[in-house]
Formats: C-alpha cells, structure tokens, sequence
C-alpha cells in the first residue's frame, strides 16, 4: 500500500492515487467513477483517498490541475529563434506529450467530448497559446503574412484531439499502435509537413507544387 512519503517511482501517496484517478476517468468519465473503484486502482483504501482529497469534487479538481500543469509544460507558448523549423519542433513536443502522457489526452478527449467546464478551459488555454505562437512567428516573418492566426492554433488542436478521438480507427489502418515510436514519428512526419507548407512563408527559390 503506498505511504504518504514518494514511493512508486519517485510518486506521493497522494499522487499515485491522483494517477489512478486520472486513469479510471478517462476510460469511464467522472459521473460513473466512484471513489471506492479509484482505491481499488490505486491500491489502497477509500479511508486513504479521503484521507488525501476528502470529496470526489475535490480529487476531480486535483486531476484537472495536474492535466493543465502537464499541457503548460509540454507545449510552449513560443519556439526560442531562431529555429530553422518551428511547426517541427513544436510538433515533436506534441509528440512527446503523447508517448509519455497518453492518459492526459484520452482524459482530455473525454472532457471535451462530454462539454464540461474544463474541456473548455483547456481548449480555450490552447488556443490562446496557439494564437501568440502564431503572432511571434508573424513578427518573425516566418508564417505567411495572410495567415489567420485563430485557426492557424485551432489546427493543430483539431489534429491532434482528432488522432486521440479516433485512434481505435486509425489504427485499423496501421501496422503497429498509434502511439509506438515508429507510427508516432510517421504521424509527426506527416502532419509537420502538412503544417509547414500550408502556414509557412516559403522560400524564394521554391517552386509550388511537386516536381
């Protein structure tokens, strides 16, 4: 049973019963998840879970905090110049947050789908960043002049939740998981190229199209 002092991989009581929370709503919600099965997955007592959180509420709030921190983290607001290619590099952070959060975005899927309060807090804070992203590179003069900046962050979202939402059929259509390292890296490769031409000034000397 985990104590009070970091344990199970370096996690606090508190946070590994948080982790477990955030598992069990993003496979069932948090209407049908009840504090007693939240135990069972972390593996301690419902005494313990009130004991850290008090009320179901309480855990929710926890594990949305954390959701936010983790999405703050891992997508910065800016790409530090100069950067040869900033759609690539912020899209190996997206890439990253999938490998290693996977249960952070099926939780934030779920919210958004279920259209509560903190679905819209998170897209809202996505966007924003997005947005100011897009201003820098503008100012930059790395995107295109007659870029619409709203959309240009509202894309990115709309990809990424989109492979999250649909994963089970995506990979009908792939050899291995969405989120092993070789589809990850393909589905990187492709929507960094997607991303880059159609947002990205070009290069004097390139022509448009294919040769």
């Amino acid at each position: 049973m985990p104590s009070d002092s970091p344990a199970n991989g370096g996690r606090s009581s508190a946070e590994h019963i948080r982790d477990a929370a955030l598992s069990k709503f993003a496979a069932q919600g948090t209407e049908t998840t009840s504090l007693r099965a939240i135990a069972a997955a972390a593996g301690v007592s419902l005494g313990r879970v009130q004991h850290h959180f008090g009320t179901k509420a309480r855990l929710i709030q926890a594990v949305d905090d954390y959701v936010l921190t983790v999405l703050r983290q891992q997508l910065p607001e800016s790409i530090p110049p100069p950067s040869a290619d900033p759609v690539g590099e912020f899209g190996n952070h997206v890439l990253r947050l999938i490998s290693e959060y996977p249960e952070v975005l099926d939780y934030l899927a779920r919210v958004l789908i279920e259209g509560n309060e903190f679905g819209a807090v998170v897209f809202d804070d996505l966007v924003s960043r997005g947005e100011a992203r897009w201003e820098k590179l503008k100012l930059q003069q790395v995107a295109r002049p007659d870029i619409d900046v709203t959309w240009a962050a509202i894309n990115p979202v709309i990809l990424t939740m989109g492979a999250i939402l649909l994963r089970t059929q995506i990979e009908r259509h792939l050899p291995e998981p969405l989120t092993s390292p070789t589809q990850l890296e393909r589905w990187g490769r492709a929507v960094s190229i997607l991303m880059r031409y159609g947002q990205l000034r070009r290069p004097p000397n390139e022509h448009d199209g294919a040769d």
